[in-house]
């Protein structure tokens, strides 16, 4: 632990820069932050932490090496870096839907660290509509971790309040954006070559 706990109120729809660097710093420093998505809550720290990674492992109470941990880019960028090359079709797709609530499993590229790829060698992306979320990882410069809260009650997790009283004494930062929502992201799997749904969630798939 970093022992430096805080809770901080970040607008939603304008972040404000003071605060995103606050975090950002914390995250470099091996931090781990609960911010908002565009979905449900999420643990977060820097890809390239892995003791923070860990870490979030330990909290949920799960093997790395099993934990199929996906993770938060800034944009389709940012996203081709850590995806394989992806066939135009499947561009397409995830142009049409992100920013969005999805999280699409891909080849992972040799960008993606070893604790986070799968044993198919494939890793979940997402890119979510939300400000605070992505306005963290284009200052951090690197993705961020996406793992839900640890326990089946999702509803106990909406309000930043509940979070800080459950979590204050495992986490660094928890950021207040507001009330979440209660539904995970839609898992698409890419890496057959076909879309195939894995989870549905919140974002629409037909």
């Amino acid at each position: 632990m970093l022992n430096c706990f805080m809770r901080i109120h970040i607008h939603p729809q304008n972040p404000q820069t003071r605060l995103i660097t606050q975090v950002v710093a914390v995250l470099k420093s091996g931090g781990i932050i609960i911010y908002p998505t565009d979905t449900i809550y999420g643990l977060g720290c820097d890809i390239h932490q892995p003791k923070a990674v860990e870490r979030i492992c330990r909290i949920k109470n799960i093997q790395c090496e099993k934990a199929n941990l996906s993770f938060v880019c800034y944009d389709l960028s940012q996203l081709s870096i850590y995806a394989k090359q992806l066939p135009t079709s499947t561009y397409r797709v995830l142009k049409q839907h992100l920013p969005g609530p999805y999280t699409f499993v891909l080849e992972a590229s040799k960008q993606v660290p070893k604790i986070l790829k799968t044993k198919k060698d494939s890793v979940g992306i997402r890119v979510p509509d939300n400000e605070i979320a992505r306005a963290i990882v284009k200052e951090l410069g690197n993705p961020i971790l996406s793992a839900s809260l640890p326990g089946e009650n999702v509803e106990e997790y909406t309000d930043p309040e509940i979070i800080h009283e459950h979590f204050e004494k495992w986490v660094d930062i928890v950021i207040d954006g507001g009330i979440g929502g209660i539904k995970p992201s839609t898992v698409i799997d890419f890496t057959s070559g076909e879309a195939e749904m894995i989870r549905e969630g919140a974002g629409e798939w037909q």
